[in-house]
Protein backbone atom coordinates (compact mmCIF):
# COMPACT_ATOMS: atom_id res chain seq x y z
CA UNK A 1 0.00 0.00 0.00
CA UNK A 2 1.44 3.38 -0.97
CA UNK A 3 2.24 6.09 1.52
CA UNK A 4 -0.18 8.45 -0.29
CA UNK A 5 -3.18 6.32 0.64
CA UNK A 6 -2.14 6.23 4.32
CA UNK A 7 -1.37 9.93 4.80
CA UNK A 8 -4.60 12.02 4.89
CA UNK A 9 -2.66 15.27 4.21
CA UNK A 10 -1.11 13.89 1.03
CA UNK A 11 -4.43 12.40 -0.08
CA UNK A 12 -6.10 15.79 0.50
CA UNK A 13 -3.33 17.55 -1.47
CA UNK A 14 -3.67 15.06 -4.33
CA UNK A 15 -7.46 15.60 -4.40
CA UNK A 16 -6.97 19.39 -4.35
CA UNK A 17 -4.46 19.29 -7.24
CA UNK A 18 -6.69 16.94 -9.23
CA UNK A 19 -9.76 19.13 -8.65
CA UNK A 20 -7.80 22.25 -9.64
CA UNK A 21 -6.63 20.62 -12.86
CA UNK A 22 -10.17 19.47 -13.64
CA UNK A 23 -11.59 22.94 -12.95
CA UNK A 24 -8.95 24.52 -15.22
CA UNK A 25 -11.02 23.41 -18.22
CA UNK A 26 -13.24 26.42 -17.49
CA UNK A 27 -10.36 28.68 -18.57
CA UNK A 28 -11.37 27.73 -22.13
CA UNK A 29 -14.89 29.12 -21.73
CA UNK A 30 -13.79 32.76 -22.32
CA UNK A 31 -12.04 31.60 -25.50
CA UNK A 32 -15.31 30.20 -26.86
CA UNK A 33 -17.11 33.40 -25.86
CA UNK A 34 -14.43 35.33 -27.77
CA UNK A 35 -15.13 33.19 -30.83
CA UNK A 36 -18.79 34.16 -30.54
CA UNK A 37 -17.71 37.82 -30.71
CA UNK A 38 -15.56 36.98 -33.77
CA UNK A 39 -18.60 35.38 -35.36
CA UNK A 40 -20.49 38.61 -34.73
CA UNK A 41 -17.79 40.43 -36.70
CA UNK A 42 -18.35 37.99 -39.57
CA UNK A 43 -22.09 38.67 -39.45
CA UNK A 44 -21.39 42.41 -39.83
CA UNK A 45 -18.94 41.69 -42.70
CA UNK A 46 -21.54 39.49 -44.43
CA UNK A 47 -24.21 42.20 -44.26
CA UNK A 48 -21.76 44.90 -45.36
CA UNK A 49 -20.84 42.86 -48.46
CA UNK A 50 -24.46 41.90 -49.14
CA UNK A 51 -25.58 45.54 -48.96
CA UNK A 52 -22.71 46.48 -51.30
CA UNK A 53 -23.88 43.78 -53.74
CA UNK A 54 -27.51 44.92 -53.61
CA UNK A 55 -26.70 48.64 -53.95
CA UNK A 56 -24.13 48.30 -56.74
CA UNK A 57 -25.27 45.23 -58.69
CA UNK A 58 -26.30 47.29 -61.73
CA UNK A 59 -22.77 48.69 -62.08
CA UNK A 60 -20.95 45.43 -61.30
CA UNK A 61 -19.83 42.97 -63.92
CA UNK A 62 -20.64 39.27 -63.75
CA UNK A 63 -17.16 38.45 -62.45
CA UNK A 64 -17.42 41.07 -59.69
CA UNK A 65 -20.83 39.73 -58.63
CA UNK A 66 -19.45 36.19 -58.62
CA UNK A 67 -16.51 37.25 -56.46
CA UNK A 68 -18.78 39.03 -53.97
CA UNK A 69 -21.11 36.02 -53.80
CA UNK A 70 -18.12 33.70 -53.31
CA UNK A 71 -17.00 36.03 -50.52
CA UNK A 72 -20.46 35.70 -48.92
CA UNK A 73 -20.29 31.91 -49.19
CA UNK A 74 -16.80 32.03 -47.67
CA UNK A 75 -18.07 34.07 -44.70
CA UNK A 76 -20.92 31.57 -44.15
CA UNK A 77 -18.50 28.62 -44.28
CA UNK A 78 -16.18 30.32 -41.79
CA UNK A 79 -19.19 31.01 -39.54
CA UNK A 80 -20.12 27.31 -39.77
CA UNK A 81 -16.55 26.41 -38.83
CA UNK A 82 -16.76 28.75 -35.85
CA UNK A 83 -20.03 27.15 -34.70
CA UNK A 84 -18.46 23.69 -34.88
CA UNK A 85 -15.44 24.86 -32.88
CA UNK A 86 -17.53 26.76 -30.32
CA UNK A 87 -20.19 24.11 -29.71
CA UNK A 88 -18.08 21.02 -30.33
CA UNK A 89 -15.07 22.31 -28.42
CA UNK A 90 -17.12 23.47 -25.46
CA UNK A 91 -19.06 20.19 -25.38
CA UNK A 92 -15.88 18.11 -25.70
CA UNK A 93 -13.47 19.99 -23.46
CA UNK A 94 -15.45 22.15 -21.00
CA UNK A 95 -18.97 20.97 -20.18
CA UNK A 96 -21.96 19.22 -21.67
CA UNK A 97 -24.57 21.40 -23.32
CA UNK A 98 -28.00 20.16 -22.28
CA UNK A 99 -29.64 19.94 -25.73
CA UNK A 100 -31.23 16.48 -25.60
CA UNK A 101 -34.67 16.60 -27.12
CA UNK A 102 -34.28 20.17 -28.40
CA UNK A 103 -35.65 20.37 -31.98
CA UNK A 104 -32.69 22.48 -33.13
CA UNK A 105 -29.96 20.22 -31.71
CA UNK A 106 -27.34 19.67 -34.42
CA UNK A 107 -27.29 16.01 -35.50
CA UNK A 108 -23.52 15.74 -35.05
CA UNK A 109 -23.62 17.00 -31.45
CA UNK A 110 -25.02 13.70 -30.15
CA UNK A 111 -21.82 11.85 -31.08
CA UNK A 112 -19.18 14.57 -30.88
CA UNK A 113 -15.72 13.60 -29.73
CA UNK A 114 -12.29 15.01 -30.54
CA UNK A 115 -11.83 12.72 -33.58
CA UNK A 116 -15.24 13.54 -35.09
CA UNK A 117 -14.62 17.22 -34.43
CA UNK A 118 -11.20 17.08 -36.14
CA UNK A 119 -12.63 15.43 -39.26
CA UNK A 120 -15.54 17.90 -39.45
CA UNK A 121 -13.17 20.85 -39.00
CA UNK A 122 -10.83 19.47 -41.67
CA UNK A 123 -13.74 19.12 -44.10
CA UNK A 124 -14.83 22.70 -43.38
CA UNK A 125 -11.29 23.96 -43.94
CA UNK A 126 -11.23 22.13 -47.30
CA UNK A 127 -14.49 23.85 -48.25
CA UNK A 128 -13.11 27.26 -47.30
CA UNK A 129 -9.87 26.54 -49.14
CA UNK A 130 -11.89 25.52 -52.22
CA UNK A 131 -13.70 28.87 -52.20
CA UNK A 132 -10.39 30.75 -51.91
CA UNK A 133 -8.88 28.70 -54.72
CA UNK A 134 -11.89 29.36 -56.95
CA UNK A 135 -11.65 33.09 -56.20
CA UNK A 136 -7.95 33.01 -57.13
CA UNK A 137 -8.71 31.30 -60.45
CA UNK A 138 -11.36 33.92 -61.24
CA UNK A 139 -9.13 36.84 -60.22
CA UNK A 140 -6.03 35.63 -62.10
CA UNK A 141 -6.21 38.39 -64.73
CA UNK A 142 -6.15 41.10 -62.03
CA UNK A 143 -2.62 40.16 -60.98
CA UNK A 144 -1.33 42.34 -63.81
CA UNK A 145 -1.68 46.11 -63.46
CA UNK A 146 -0.88 48.65 -66.15
CA UNK A 147 0.76 45.91 -68.20
CA UNK A 148 3.39 45.37 -65.52
CA UNK A 149 3.91 42.03 -63.84
CA UNK A 150 2.88 42.30 -60.16
CA UNK A 151 3.36 38.66 -59.21
CA UNK A 152 3.46 35.27 -60.85
CA UNK A 153 -0.16 34.09 -60.76
CA UNK A 154 0.88 30.60 -61.87
CA UNK A 155 3.23 30.21 -58.92
CA UNK A 156 0.64 31.62 -56.52
CA UNK A 157 -2.02 29.22 -57.85
CA UNK A 158 0.44 26.32 -57.63
CA UNK A 159 1.11 27.07 -53.95
CA UNK A 160 -2.59 27.44 -53.20
CA UNK A 161 -3.32 24.10 -54.92
CA UNK A 162 -0.51 22.42 -52.97
CA UNK A 163 -1.81 23.84 -49.69
CA UNK A 164 -5.35 22.77 -50.65
CA UNK A 165 -4.08 19.24 -51.41
CA UNK A 166 -2.30 19.18 -48.05
CA UNK A 167 -5.65 19.99 -46.39
CA UNK A 168 -7.32 17.17 -48.36
CA UNK A 169 -4.62 14.62 -47.47
CA UNK A 170 -4.76 15.72 -43.83
CA UNK A 171 -8.54 15.24 -43.77
CA UNK A 172 -8.20 11.80 -45.38
CA UNK A 173 -5.55 10.89 -42.81
CA UNK A 174 -7.72 12.07 -39.91
CA UNK A 175 -10.73 10.16 -41.28
CA UNK A 176 -8.65 6.98 -41.68
CA UNK A 177 -7.26 7.27 -38.16
CA UNK A 178 -10.80 7.83 -36.84
CA UNK A 179 -12.03 4.78 -38.76
CA UNK A 180 -9.15 2.61 -37.53
CA UNK A 181 -9.82 3.67 -33.93
CA UNK A 182 -13.56 2.97 -34.17
CA UNK A 183 -14.65 -0.24 -32.46
CA UNK A 184 -15.44 -3.02 -34.88
CA UNK A 185 -19.02 -4.27 -34.71
CA UNK A 186 -19.46 -7.78 -33.34
CA UNK A 187 -20.18 -10.36 -36.01
CA UNK A 188 -23.20 -12.57 -35.75
CA UNK A 189 -22.47 -16.31 -35.51
CA UNK A 190 -22.94 -18.30 -38.72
Amino acid sequence: MSNLQNDPKERHLANLVGSTIFLSRWLQAPLYLGLIVAQGVYVVLFWKDLIHLIQDFTSLGEEDIMLIVLGLVDVVMIANLLIMVIIGGYETFVSRIKMQGHPDQPEWLSHVNPNVLKVKLAMSIIGISSIHLLKTFIETHSYYRDGSHVSDPGEMIMWQVLIHMAFIFSAIGLALIDRLQAPTPARAPH
